[in-house]
């Protein structure tokens, strides 16, 4: 961070959005006009100053999440490009927990999307202030209107507008400063600032109610003076429209198109008006070395406490992303680190970069609320606590979401092997949610993912970065099994007699299953009933229960897959004397436990997602047609002059290549998104 800037006067914020919404063409328009950059580079050229993976260009979308700064009014900001692609949504995740704020981007056509409800959903996780930006006002069909309502009907949140596109005039209305505002130049770098002509200002009084009023119900002293018909002057609107996004209560909408340059510098002015600085945001908590909480103030003199969010491999050496949330870190400072296994590490820190998209550059020191590049730490990983040693804490660690999708993989020569093996070990320190393992059943190495977009992005960056070319299969859907009905069975365990054992093992055990809702995860009680009556467990025999549990739920009895969604209860066990070992307790437990499995109308689940499918008019009912015949599950149909929207939910199995068969029937016009819903039976 550049230590001109104090840090009241620093904003982190993230850019996120739906996919092809228009986040890193945004990012490129901020750099520009806050003089960052010298010259616009266009995502559709491949020149995008933030997607700078040569997989980012060829794509034309956003993979890894880029940091970069910019100066605007005096303040620093401090910007996160994210993906928009499903497949990347742990980008998202772990960019979301580091920031302060956020500008959601919406399409001036589609309004909320699929992936903006994901990203919605994040941004809550964490309750970040967040402003709108509703982009691509400039295409056919755009509504500015229909964007607003979206937001309020599908995410639940209170839009305000504070700024009105004007394509025709190439301009915007600012509705607190009530002023008209034309962009000239050859990129919309040149700002005409007027007052609005009151036959202008006059037709947009709708909406200058509408922010007026919506600020009102959050500020008592200006509703007083809005409801007695009083106007407000721009100051005190800015600071009670500010109070309430920080609270959460409202979002500030800005209207626009980043490609033809409009409206770009008052969204700018709302990110420095209306966002948090670092020491607005609600205290950090964190758990002490003994379990109670504490709370974090994001201090320079106070022991260090920082969160690794992000691990990348950078010039081919391995780097660490981290947000300080207290205190001070030099090159060379030791920190100490829980790993997610619970074992304890310290390392030293090697060098510290300040970050711009590929480019870094070295820093002397790091302070509370910056986030920045760390080299040296060899074991540090996503979700890691960096804490002085002699002050250990742990902050919340970043969630990670299971594979839904897997590809055998391995390379085409034996004698890259052993670099197969330690490249995949480094992308997986990358990217928790990529997975990479052997089949048991079938010796194969899989790779396990988000989609087929993430996997064949691995594919290529194995072969482009590490010069591995590796042979693959064809995806396969990660599986999930469960039960359909309670059961509930007793197993005698009483192996023939072993000669060398004095005494023959003998145990029986009675154990019951039941089906839980979906998401329900997996329940296990053992409180047994003890046969003959007086008998008693020792700790050796309990714990031999619940391994036995354990080692039964491994898998499940049709393929062996992960089980989920099912309650397990131990309801009795018989114990006979000496003969009932915890290894016949475990043995009789893991038995009945399978046997009763096995009884329960044991079910396959399959990865559905939540699907949106974007075609012309024209092409509906074929489209319709194909998507029945791979059983989804239509919930609504929207239709426009020109275009139908589809939504439905499917399997993941049913939509392996669907990207190029909906190409096909829509002659290349179609387009469709899809996010993980949950496993379920189909």
């Amino acid at each position: 961070m550049n230590n001109s800037h104090s840090i009241e006067k620093v904003r982190n914020i993230g850019i996120a959005a739906h996919i092809d919404a228009g986040k890193t063409t945004l990012t490129e328009r901020i750099l520009f006009y806050t003089g960052a950059l010298y010259k616009i580079g266009e995502v559709h050229d491949g020149a995008a100053h933030m997607d700078y993976m040569a997989e980012e260009q060829s794509h034309g979308i956003t993979i890894t999440s880029a940091l970069t700064k910019a100066t605007w009014r005096d303040h620093l900001i401090q910007i996160i490009d994210t993906p928009g692609h499903v497949d990347f949504t742990i980008e998202v995740e772990r960019s979301m927990r580091v920031l302060d704020g956020c500008v959601i981007v919406l399409d001036g056509v589609r309004g909320v999307e699929p992936q903006t409800e994901t990203v919605w959903r994040q941004r809550s996780k964490f309750n970040l202030p967040c402003l709108f930006f509703v982009n691509k006002v400039d295409r056919a069909g755009a509504d500015y209107d229909h964007a607003l309502a979206t937001i309020g009907k599908r995410l639940g949140a209170r839009p305000l507008p504070v700024t009105l596109p004007l394509l025709e005039q190439g301009a915007v209305i600012h509705l607190i400063e009530r002023s008209l505002i034309r962009f000239g130049g050859e990129h919309g770098e040149l700002l005409e600032t007027t007052p609005c002509d009151p036959a202008l200002w006059e037709s947009v009084a709708a909406y200058r109610e509408s922010l007026l009023l919506g600020i009102a119900e959050t500020d008592e002293a200006l509703a007083d003076r809005v409801l007695g018909g009083e106007e407000p002057d721009p100051e005190q609107v800015w600071a009670a429209l500010r109070a309430a996004t920080l609270k959460g209560e409202v979002c500030p909408c800005f209207g626009g198109s980043a490609l033809r340059n409009l409206g770009v510098q008052p969204l700018l002015d709302g990110v420095v008006r209306l966002l948090p600085s670092p020491l607005q945001r609600p205290p950090a908590s964190a758990w002490l070395a003994d379990g109670a909480t504490t709370t974090i103030a994001m201090e320079d003199d106070q022991p260090l406490v920082a969160l690794a969010f992000k691990v990348q491999m950078w010039d081919g050496r391995r780097h660490v992303f981290a947000r300080l949330y207290r205190g001070l870190l030099r090159p060379g400072d030791t920190v100490r680190f829980s790993r997610a296994d619970g074992s304890e590490l310290r390392e030293h820190v090697a060098r510290i970069f300040d970050v711009d998209a590929a480019r870094k550059s070295r820093l002397d020191i790091a302070h509370a609320g910056d986030i920045v590049l760390l080299a040296g730490l060899r074991h540090a990983a996503t979700g890691d606590t960096l804490c002085h040693p002699d002050h250990p804490l742990l902050l919340e660690r970043i969630d990670t979401r299971e594979p839904v999708l897997s590809l055998a993989v391995e390379p085409a020569s034996s004698s890259q092997e052993e670099k197969f093996l330690e490249v995949m070990a480094k992308l997986q320190e990358e990217d928790p949610t990529l997975q990479f393992g052997e089949d048991p059943e079938t010796g194969q190495n899989l790779l396990r993912g988000m989609g087929e977009l993430h996997l064949q992005i691995i594919i290529e960056r194995l072969q482009r970065e590490y010069n591995l070319q590796v042979r693959t299969g064809k995806p396969a859907v990660a599986l999930r099994e469960t039960i359909t009905r309670r059961s509930e069975l007793t197993h005698l365990f009483q192996p023939p007699a072993d000669p060398t054992r004095k005494e023959p093992l003998r145990a029986q055990v009675t154990v019951a299953v039941s089906p839980l809702p979906r998401g329900g995860g997996i329940v296990s009680h053992c409180q047994p009933a003890i046969l003959p009556e007086g008998s008693q467990l020792t700790a050796p025999q309990r714990e031999a229960l619940e391994q036995g549990i354990r080692f039964a739920l491994g898998g499940g009895p049709l393929e062996g897959a992960p089980l989920q969604d099912l309650e397990v209860n131990v309801t009795q066990v018989e114990l006979f004397g000496a003969h009932s070992t915890p290894e016949a307790l475990t043995s009789a437990t893991a038995r009945a436990l399978r046997r009763t499995l096995e009884s329960a109308g044991p079910a396959l689940l399959q990865p559905i997602m939540k699907a949106e499918i974007v075609v012309p008019e024209e092409n509906l009912g074929t489209v319709l047609g194909d998507l029945q015949s791979r059983h989804a599950l239509i919930q609504d149909t929207e239709r426009t002059i020109a275009q139908a929207t589809i939504h439905c939910e499917v399997a993941l199995a049913s939509l392996l290549g669907y990207t190029t068969e909906l190409r096909s029937m829509t002659q290349g016009r179609g387009q469709f998104s899809t996010q993980f819903e949950r496993f379920d039976i189909f």
